[in-house]
């Protein structure tokens, strides 16, 4: 007498489903305006850590300067933390007081 097994698939919700399907979160990367840092560095920054070209990097450099905050990028977690760290890094090297944040991007 032969008895056959079978392997049956546990039952997902449909929430776990969309839990599955859903893309990975993405986070900004913004530098902050200061009344300290250097436009010259926070072109280095740009071009250096997020490697923007020179226009795209001034142009950044002066929304950061007249708003008061300016997106650098949309990554994922931790792309979005490394780009932080070295902003915060060079920063400090320099004696410079520049901010670097990361917030949920709201696509």
């Amino acid at each position: 007498m032969s008895v056959h097994h079978t392997t049956v698939a546990p039952v997902q919700s449909e929430n776990e489903l969309a839990q599955e399907l859903m893309p990975p979160k993405r986070y900004g990367v913004y530098l902050l305006n200061d009344d300290f840092t250097t436009m010259d560095f926070v072109m280095h920054v740009l071009q250096n850590v997020f490697f923007m070209d020179e226009a795209r990097a001034f142009a950044l450099m002066l929304v950061v300067h007249e708003q008061g905050k300016g997106l650098c990028g949309v990554f994922n977690w931790d792309i979005a933390t490394t780009k932080q760290s070295q902003v915060m890094d060079l920063a400090a090297e320099s004696e410079y007081p520049l901010q670097c944040t990361v917030e949920e991007a709201t696509e």
